[in-house]
């Protein structure tokens, strides 16, 4: 694919051009901090879009899609992935594995968001009906998340790890304890937790949320593994996330994720590119900032009507004896 080549240059203008406002934003955050904590939060807020941005670059590493070599992508992916609180290789074979099986019913779990089927949702426990309501909360997801990602599923290695997953893992701790402790030695633990915990909460957010859209719209496909598809899983589980050109640049161009599932390996300064260009790729959904946010609303996925609904829908079909079964005072 013609796409699917990196540029040096544009490669290290982009690190340029992205690391370094970060940085010079979190300086000066520290440094009017003591004069003006609401200012120093703006900023962080700011510094939060360059980690977005930075971890697209991160991203980019771990598909082998940044750099045409393997140790400038493994590099650039381990010192990102401390600057934005992520383990490389542990992210990286989570994200694989995300991408082989994304939109199939049969192999969820793994790097993806938690969704049920109606189905499921129906036949399953209080408690597990519970948790999965309370998940699908954007209070939770959106709030908590991000605390859960920085702070726990991003510090410890899965059960299956392999040696040098968990050794990139404990580098990765080791790095950003560092970092931290050496914020906090220049400066206070109070600033360090007002600016580097405002921007990776905001970033963090912000990430989930790209994560969210991306697979999480009405129409998104999904099929069993007997009739799954690599290529409708890419174009037609992926949205087009058509967003204003200040937000395209800093998360990176993600929002062409229809493009991104097809073909990993182009680098994200190309996917606008690639669909501007593939006719056919233009036929993905299109999804803009104001309906984007009717996707809080889908929390089950019917493979009746291949399309998401909300409780309320599931709730009066149940009601109408669609699925032939009394309705519980909890769904």
């Amino acid at each position: 694919m013609p796409f699917a080549q990196s540029e040096m240059k544009k490669s290290i203008y982009q690190m340029i051009n992205t690391i370094v406002p970060m940085l010079i934003l979190w300086v000066i955050a520290y440094l009017i901090l003591p004069y003006t904590v609401m200012g120093a939060i703006l900023l962080s807020i700011v510094a939060a879009g360059f980690v977005v941005r930075t971890f697209i670059i991160f991203h980019d590493c771990t598909h082998g899609s940044f750099f045409k070599n393997k140790k400038a992508n493994d590099y650039v992916g381990f010192v990102t992935g401390v600057l934005t609180s992520f383990p490389y290789e542990k992210w990286k074979r989570e994200h694989m594995i995300h991408h082989a099986s994304s939109s199939n019913l049969d192999k969820r779990g793994i790097g993806d968001i938690w969704v049920m089927t109606v189905e499921e949702y129906i036949s399953a426990t209080p408690w597990s009906r519970f948790c999965y309501r309370a998940y699908r909360q954007p209070i939770v997801m959106f709030g908590l998340g991000p605390l859960y990602l920085v702070l726990v599923s991003n510090r410890f290695n899965r059960k299956d790890a392999r040696k040098k997953e968990r050794l990139n893992t404990y580098a990765t701790n080791l790095g950003l304890a560092a970092l931290l402790v050496g914020l906090a030695l220049l400066t206070n633990i109070p600033s360090v937790l007002i600016i580097h915990g405002t921007t990776m909460f905001v970033a963090g957010a912000l990430g989930i949320w790209l994560f969210f859209i991306q697979h999480t719209f009405e129409d998104s496909y999904f099929e069993n593994e007997s009739e799954w598809d690599y290529v409708k899983a890419a174009v037609e589980g992926s949205s087009y996330y058509e967003l204003p050109i200040v937000l395209q640049w800093v998360t990176g161009n993600i929002g062409f994720h229809h493009v991104h599932h097809l073909a990993p390996r182009i680098p994200n300064y190309h996917l606008a590119d690639a669909h501007q260009q593939t006719p056919p790729l233009q036929r993905a959904t299109t999804i803009t900032l104001k309906t984007s946010l009717e996707s809080l609303r889908y929390k089950l996925y019917d493979t009746s009507q291949k399309s998401f609904v909300t409780f309320k829908d599931v709730k009066k079909r149940v009601r109408t004896q669609k699925y032939k079964r009394k309705v519980p005072h909890y769904l």
